[in-house]
């Protein structure tokens, strides 16, 4: 009988503490998974941050020089002095006014800088006349060029290759970032369907 008391008494706390040791891996695992989760929200977080770091590298010329070789538009949906609405990206939503159309073949591009930044990838708009060489026949997709636009730093000198082509109106234009406030003069470029007519206009 007092064996039998002692087996039960021992086989008892065996179960407790094969039962406390699982307990402790559960919380470490447990652990371990939250501390994954932090690092990867972190991550995201740094990745976003980089992102929206990248849109300062935007050179904005506010000469309001126009390409050699670049024609007006002859009946551009937009008049010169136009209030329109953005709806291009970071400037989405911010208020427009028309100081330029012209009439060309705009390229949404990849490159990789020529002052060692990351490649970037699909970069909306470089024109046909923004092109070294360019002649007046529109390039095709998958195209290797070389840009002579300035738009953002590393592009001029660049080597590109064209992703997507599209003749069109292309609009230069003043607007007030939404993000800072600032008003931004002579901004390159934006297409018809970027914009869209102030409601009361």
């Amino acid at each position: 009988m007092k064996q039998r008391k002692m087996l039960m008494s021992l086989f008892s706390l065996s179960a407790t503490v094969l039962l406390a040791a699982c307990s402790t891996d559960t919380n470490t695992e447990e652990a371990s998974v939250g501390s994954e989760s932090v690092s990867m929200e972190s991550m995201v977080e740094e990745s976003s941050s980089s992102s929206s770091e990248g849109m300062g590298d935007m050179v904005h010329d506010d000469s309001g020089e126009i390409p050699e070789g670049l024609m007006e538009a002859e009946n551009p949906t937009y008049k010169l002095g136009d209030t329109v609405i953005m709806q291009a990206g970071h400037m989405e939503g911010a208020e427009a006014t028309i100081v330029g159309a012209f009439d060309t073949t705009a390229y949404e591009v990849s490159y990789d800088p020529t002052n060692g930044d990351p490649r970037v990838e699909n970069h909306q708009w470089v024109i046909q006349e923004e092109i070294m060489d360019a002649g007046i026949d529109p390039f095709g997709v998958g195209s290797e060029v070389m840009l002579e636009a300035e738009h953002m730093e590393g592009m001029n000198g660049a080597t590109a290759i064209i992703d997507a082509a599209e003749s069109t109106t292309v609009y230069m234009v003043d607007y007030i970032s939404t993000d800072t406030g600032e008003t931004i003069k002579n901004h390159k470029w934006v297409t018809e369907q970027e914009l869209a007519p102030v409601a009361d206009q």
